[in-house]
């Protein structure tokens, strides 16, 4: 049997349970869990990503090795995007989240120039392996952008959380703050899955400016 001051102990802990619970803080411990579980799921496909990058620079310099500059591009983006420690506690960090977002959207840019070199040669297009990783990345990108709407989507249902009342009231009392997102202008540039269809020939132009071109006469 409880004491009088046992009973008072449990009442006030029943109050303060109910407290807490009314004016969101269980609502944004649990938001909190969706944006982690989000957040992993970027990580694991921009991850995937970058590790087709070694291979398909490989293959792709095996047949186009004059392409130098389009080449160390997409090995110097994939290299800054994994010089960034990609933590936790990277989404409660507006810059260090920026960052993330300019190294992935510059990885995305330079393998969009690799994959329009490519269509210049068609020796390259019928190799095995280069079909087999341009169709991973094509899964890639498409996960990418199905994870990131994830994210996006669970964030904004957490930073309504902190801006509403009486939810703000709790967020300022336990220190809880909006979390940074993708922004509108970069979702719409890299959003899309780039264009990897290599099942159609290089255009004339395309295939005759490959061709050597005659020595020049002095």
């Amino acid at each position: 049997m409880l004491l009088p001051i046992q009973r008072r102990i449990v009442a006030i802990v029943a109050v303060l349970a109910s407290l807490l619970s009314g004016c969101g803080y269980n609502t944004f411990q649990t938001g909190d869990e969706a944006i982690k579980a989000a957040w992993s799921e970027v990580l694991n496909q921009y991850q995937r990503r970058a590790d087709l990058v070694p291979n398909l620079v490989a293959t792709v310099q095996g047949y186009a090795s004059h392409e130098k500059d389009v080449l160390t591009q997409v090995t110097q983006a994939r290299a800054q995007v994994g010089a960034i420690q990609a933590t936790p506690e990277l989404v409660n960090n507006a810059e260090a989240f920026a960052r993330f977002q300019q190294a992935q959207a510059g990885l995305s840019s330079a393998l969009a120039r690799l994959l329009v070199v490519s269509e210049n040669y068609p020796q390259l297009k019928a190799d095995a392996a280069f079909r087999d990783l341009q169709a991973q990345l094509e899964g890639t990108e498409n996960r990418i952008t199905v994870a990131r709407n994830r994210y996006i989507k669970a964030v904004e249902g957490y930073n309504v959380s902190v801006r509403t009342f009486p939810n703000n009231l709790t967020a300022m009392i336990f220190g809880y703050s909006a979390k940074p997102n993708f922004s509108v202008d970069n979702e719409k540039a890299i959003a899309n899955a780039p264009r990897v269809d290599f099942t159609h020939p290089a255009p004339a132009a395309a295939t005759a400016s490959n061709k050597a071109s005659p020595a020049p006469s002095y």
